[in-house]
């Protein structure tokens, strides 16, 4: 054995304690440390020939790397939608990492049955009945990727091809209808061979939504023809987190032939709460549903569930035929349910803050991260060199400049206010409008946090125009 390596073997408790020092200082400064970080990144050095160990790469990491990582996990990120990871969720990760179980298979382990367990209680918090099968994903792209690659593997089936084995051009064109898809789900059409271009937008709802238009739906249905389709719904948008009607969408199948695959990457989280659990009534619906859990349930990336009503025609699609792995049994391991073989053990995190937190702690995060979201839109509202572009229907702030919203402008205003380091909000562009968006989901972030940010939103607005 290479001696260094032998070495840290010898001293492998004092190395875990040093990382989790360094590491709990870390956390404990999360709240004041720069939400972001721009520029100044250090130049590469070359790959040294005798490894410094364990606690050396520790002290260098902590020199030249750490002071450069963003506040991502802390209560005023708001870019994007990013969680951050419970006290649970890190404590989870963490063994998930000194286990290094591969779920791949279920044989020689308790881990597949945890796995199994966790997206249980998943299914329970959505309001999915257990003929729903599941599989743990990295995010919602790939979950997103896997419900699609099934629903073209229904097409087949309703058109009498098998596509997992003649391929994708044997089905020939097929149509896809959304109104406000998500770009991983044309990211997953390019993945799948279906093309980009296959995607049909289909009109939203008046008044600045972005909610299809059922009617609307209904009518570009009716002009397939019969031909079956792959009908994808939002359970809250990006933007400004609208609802498609789930029931109503779900309703036209009585009518048409279509898969519903329903992206509820964090809106899907709306169920937990009686006061907005109405958003995603339908959702028990789907076909197939994409939830990430490293957004709302505020477990570490990456971490995401996919669930479908056809895992037989999942099994189809990714089982590994291999005789070393055996082939797919009534309860198939999860290697052959989604594009991976070995990967990590993503569902012990989700296990320890579900059991640690329970429902009504999740809860409380979404329905106080809802009425902050709120809060901070009623003060930028009131700012008369901002507007909102939308209301805030959830936990999603969407505004922009008062006056000249060019492109320019904007990013000009979000550069300033990252560099403030106060907090961080990403640009979008809403309906033909550039905008920024502040995106609400830390376990952490408190009414403190949002006086905060008003603040840097209203400096950066300053520089920006100085």
């Amino acid at each position: 054995m290479d001696p260094v390596l032998a070495d840290d073997l010898s001293r492998l408790p004092d190395l875990l304690q040093s990382a989790r020092d360094f590491a709990a200082e870390e956390v404990a400064g999360i709240a004041e440390r720069p939400v972001a970080r721009p520029g100044g990144r250090p130049g590469p050095v070359p790959l040294p020939s005798a490894g410094v160990g364990a606690e050396g790469a520790l002290a260098r990491f902590a020199e030249r790397w750490a002071p450069g990582f963003s506040g991502s996990a802390g209560p005023r990120y708001l870019g994007f939608v990013t969680g951050g990871a419970t006290p649970a969720a890190v404590t989870g990760d963490w063994l998930t990492s000194a286990y290094d179980q591969n779920v791949s298979g279920g044989g020689d382990s308790f881990a597949t049955a945890l796995e199994r367990e966790t997206l249980g209680w998943l299914r329970e918090l959505f309001g999915l009945g257990g003929e729903y099968g599941g599989a743990f994903v990295t995010g919602a792209t790939v979950s997103n990727t896997v419900g699609l690659a099934v629903a073209r593997e229904w097409l087949g089936e309703r058109l009498g091809v098998d596509v997992s084995r003649e391929g994708v051009a044997a089905l020939g064109p097929v149509d896809v209808l959304s109104g406000s898809p998500h770009s991983s789900v044309t990211k997953a059409l390019s993945v799948l061979g279906i093309g980009r271009d296959r995607l049909r937008a289909v009109p939203l709802l008046p008044g600045g939504r972005e909610a299809v238009d059922v009617e609307a739906l209904a009518a570009a249905l009716e002009a397939l023809g019969g031909r079956p389709a792959i009908v994808v719904a939002n359970a809250g948008t990006v933007n400004t987190v609208d609802f498609d009607d789930l029931r109503a969408v779900a309703a036209l199948k009585e009518r048409y032939d279509f898969w519903l695959h329903v992206d509820a990457a964090f809106g899907g989280f709306a169920a937990l709460s009686p006061a907005y659990a109405h958003l995603v009534d339908g959702l028990d619906a789907a076909d197939s549903v994409c939830v990430d859990l490293h957004k709302w349930l505020n477990v570490p990336y990456d971490a995401a569930v996919q669930f479908t009503r056809r895992q037989d025609l999942q099994v189809r699609v990714f089982h590994n035929a291999s005789p070393y792995l055996g082939l797919p049994s009534g309860e198939p391991d999860f290697l052959h349910l989604t594009p991976e073989n070995s990967r990590r053990l993503r569902a012990l995190p989700a296990w320890f803050s579900l059991m640690a937190y329970g429902r009504d702690g999740h809860r409380e995060i979404v329905e106080r991260n809802v009425a902050l979201a709120r809060a901070l839109g009623e003060r930028l509202s009131k700012a008369p060199e901002l507007v909102l572009t939308a209301p805030v229907r959830l936990n999603v702030v969407c505004f922009t400049l008062a006056e000249r919203p060019t492109r320019e402008r904007i990013h000009a205003l979000a550069d300033a206010i990252a560099a403030g380091g106060e907090t961080f909000v990403t640009p979008t562009v809403l309906h033909g409008t550039h905008a920024l968006r502040a995106a609400f989901s830390n376990w952490r972030t408190e009414e403190a946090d949002v006086e905060r940010v008003v603040d840097a939103v209203l400096a950066g607005a300053a520089r920006a125009e100085a």
